[in-house]
């Protein structure tokens, strides 16, 4: 059974280490090692992690008292994090968070989401309506013109409109 619920300061610690896993494990046979640690280089959590994470919408999947996975979005509409635990990857869970964080989403009166999604992402957020926003290309402090066509988090994706429930 999968619990979805609002981020609390104590899950700050499982949040990273889903972060981590499904960077280095999950996205492994999409991104080469290098790529891999040059999004993560450090798996240590910093120390804010958890209150930037508790000053944003987010929430998380808990299965068996354990978290499997979460995403995150800032009020402005961005879609920070959307990450599960390698072994939960295929199996629904993303779907999930991502209607309940719609859900949230909506109820603030958010009307749009962007996202600078990974080459791994594009599918899911494709399938899920989103469509590619050039526009949103240079935000929170991202500049793919400079970065390689093949780096990992410099595809600009947009939701908009919401979709209504």
């Amino acid at each position: 059974m999968t619990l979805i619920r609002r981020f609390r300061l104590e899950d700050a610690a499982a949040t990273r280490e889903v972060f981590v896993q499904a960077v280095r494990i999950g996205a492994a046979g999409r991104y080469s090692e290098a790529e891999r640690l040059d999004w993560v280089p450090d798996p240590a959590m910093p120390e804010d992690w958890g209150p930037w994470l508790e000053g944003h919408v987010t929430l998380v999947a808990e299965e068996a008292g354990r978290i499997a996975g979460f995403f995150m979005v800032e009020r402005d509409g961005y879609l920070n994090m959307a990450f599960v635990r390698p072994d939960r990857m295929g199996r629904g869970l993303a779907d999930r968070l991502y209607s309940a964080l719609l859900d949230e989403v909506r109820a603030l009166g958010i009307p749009r989401l962007h996202v600078l999604a990974s080459r791994y992402a594009q599918g899911f957020f494709r399938r899920h309506g989103w469509q590619p926003a050039p526009e949103f290309a240079g935000m929170n402090g991202c500049d793919p013109r400079q970065a390689p066509q093949d780096n990992p988090v410099n595809r600009p994706m947009k939701l908009d409109p919401v979709p209504a429930a």
